[in-house]
């Protein structure tokens, strides 16, 4: 496996309230995550921060994962604790009072990758020149995507877009949903903020991770594409490719 990060500030916030990382397991598993600290919201950036950092600290002393069930009780009870982090420290912090992060994971092994989100940062997997968005998005278009009262087409440009109907940082259980799919040769693991999938056709988007071209070039071309198309938000990627039959699967 090898792995890409790149997060941009974009054209016009004052401030990049995106986090996120790829993180190697002693054991030789690899963590992305990614992480939009709220817009609109108090300390959105030490939310995101607050995020990566604790599940980055939990993945390195997380016992080795063996079968997707562990992989998804791990994921689960991590984001939870997280959550209730960040609603603690709101509670201790009045200028924290109110902060919010989004936040997708994916635990990659060589025989499966298990996804965890809350909030509408993405998931996809690239397999067999096909790409497929495998989380699904807490969002309030999305709801009525889902219940039939607008189209997909509709949503793209829908006033309330950017509502969310879950966030890291909210009181209770956040349920994150979780999905495991099986991978193989040659796929890639793509997880990014909605500064990013936002700005790029689902074709596009795999147009460019199939390029030949190193990863971190990918990652640096699909940037620049969102800032060329207006860049009004923070943009994050963080990306994991199984390299094809014939190649060296150590870690890059």
């Amino acid at each position: 496996m090898q792995f890409a990060f790149v997060s941009d500030q974009g054209k016009v916030r004052r401030l990049n309230e995106d986090a996120g990382g790829v993180f190697l397991h002693p054991q030789g598993h690899i963590l992305a995550v990614v992480a939009d600290g709220m817009g609109g919201h108090r300390a959105g950036d030490v939310a995101s921060s607050m995020a990566v950092e604790k599940i980055e600290n939990l993945w390195m002393a997380a016992p080795i994962i063996s079968k997707p069930t562990d992989a998804e009780k791990w994921l689960i009870a991590s984001i939870e604790e997280i959550n209730h982090d960040l609603n603690v420290h709101a509670a201790q912090y009045p200028d924290c009072e109110g902060m919010g992060t989004t936040i997708v994971v994916a635990i990659c092994t060589q025989e499966f990758v298990t996804l965890g989100n809350v909030g509408d940062s993405r998931g996809y997997i690239v397999a067999e020149k096909r790409i497929r968005q495998v989380t699904e998005d807490h969002s309030f278009v999305n709801a009525l995507v889902q219940s039939g009262e607008i189209s997909e087409s509709d949503a793209e440009h829908h006033p309330k877009k950017n509502w969310l109907l879950k966030s890291l940082g909210a009181k209770g259980p956040v349920k994150p949903s979780i999905t495991t799919i099986t991978v193989d040769h040659g796929n890639i693991v793509f997880l990014c903020s909605d500064g990013m999938s936002n700005k790029i056709t689902e074709q596009r988007l795999m147009e460019i991770l199939l390029d030949k071209s190193p990863m971190e070039e990918r990652a640096r071309q699909l940037v620049n594409i969102a800032n060329e198309n207006g860049g009004e938000d923070n943009i994050t990627i963080a990306m994991v490719e199984y390299l094809p039959v014939g190649e060296s699967e150590e870690i890059k």
